[in-house]
């Protein structure tokens, strides 16, 4: 049996954490705990739970991305390479079975992440609920994969991951998105098992902000939808014009649709992205995609027109939004794929 290490990242915590601390010990845990610049005031707890962890100490609050990195960092150093690490929440809503339990899956599956993952029923805080919703819709846009709980801190998996969870981006909550797009984009297999749904005091003790930190976990998506936004306007624009002034249905969508593509190729592998492919690469991959949308865009557009007698520039827009899914998808995974040299 592999030695099995909990992190818990902590910032202002409740005297919950020394009895969280203490049960995970009795389930064989060693604890590593990380201060996250909580303050004088918060000494003494932190001083009564070095009788069950290890402790680390942030001099400012620097995030729960920040967080983990210092304790992946301490691990990978001072712990054995073919342990199993678990992140725990430092809220008491992390059950230490359930730690156990995808400690020894992640043991048995080798390279693989292991997310202990939520139902979320009806006792669930709607602000809860409502946020894992729309990150796993999100995610699910992203990457092609089905993951019901992208929200939980509870994850496992072998100390040989860490090289590579520590070079994945973000220094708060965006950073355990980060982590599941990452993996996603490398093939890194991520594995599910349901646990226990402990919210204490409808979720009071959280530090997620709804509003910074939810911008930081969705500003990928939100940078991509800007990005084709303008492309769509340059589009629309270009395809107006030429309708106007007498081009046909076909033509003026191919014109449009080859100066818009132009413009989002550059903002995307620029600005969304921040893709280091080399850029003829990346151009080729991203012509064969705009090809083959244009060729079912036109084709849709025309079936809309021409079959279906819907106005021209409403077909367009009806048109555009449905192809924009394919888009972000393949742009994603195939153009623009991280974990190529392209993070």
């Amino acid at each position: 049996m592999k030695k099995y290490i909990a992190l818990i990242p902590t910032y202002k915590p409740s005297a919950i954490l020394l009895g969280l601390l203490e049960e995970l010990q009795s389930y064989g845990f060693e604890n590593v705990l990380v201060d996250d610049g909580s303050g004088t005031e918060y000494e003494q707890i932190f001083f009564e739970s070095s009788r069950y962890a290890d402790v680390l100490y942030h001099a400012q609050n620097a995030g729960k991305g920040a967080a983990l990195k210092t304790g992946l960092a301490y691990i990978a150093n001072h712990y054995p390479k073919d342990a199993v690490v678990v992140t725990v929440d430092a809220d008491g809503q992390h059950k230490p079975n359930d730690a156990l339990a995808i400690c020894k899956l992640a043991e048995t599956h080798s390279g693989t992440l292991v997310l202990g993952s939520r139902k979320l029923n009806a006792d669930v805080p709607l602000r809860s609920k409502m946020g894992n919703t729309i990150t796993r819709f999100v995610y699910r846009l992203s990457t092609g994969l089905k993951v019901y709980d992208t929200q939980t801190g509870l994850r496992a998996f072998c100390t040989d991951m860490i090289p590579e969870l520590l070079t994945i981006p973000g220094s708060r909550y965006e950073y355990e998105m980060n982590v599941l797009l990452q993996f996603a984009g490398k093939r890194i297999p991520i594995l599910e098992h349901e646990i226990e749904t402990v919210y204490l005091e409808n979720n009071a003790s959280s530090h997620f902000d709804a509003v910074k930190d939810s911008v930081r976990i969705y500003k990928e998506i939100l940078k991509f939808s800007a990005s084709s936004f303008v492309g769509f306007l340059v589009d629309y624009a270009v395809y107006s014009l030429l309708l106007l002034i007498g081009c046909r249905l076909t033509i003026s969508n191919i014109i449009a649709r080859v100066i818009s593509a132009s413009v989002n190729f550059t903002l995307n592998r620029k600005l969304v992205f921040h893709s280091k492919e080399s850029l003829l690469k990346s151009a080729v991959k991203y012509a064969c995609l705009a090809i083959c949308i244009l060729a079912g865009n036109t084709l849709v557009l025309n079936l809309l027109v021409n079959t279906c007698g819907m106005h021209q520039l409403l077909a367009k827009i009806i048109t555009e939004i449905l192809f924009y899914s394919v888009s972000w998808l393949v742009q994603r995974l195939v153009v623009f794929r991280k974990g190529g040299g392209n993070q």
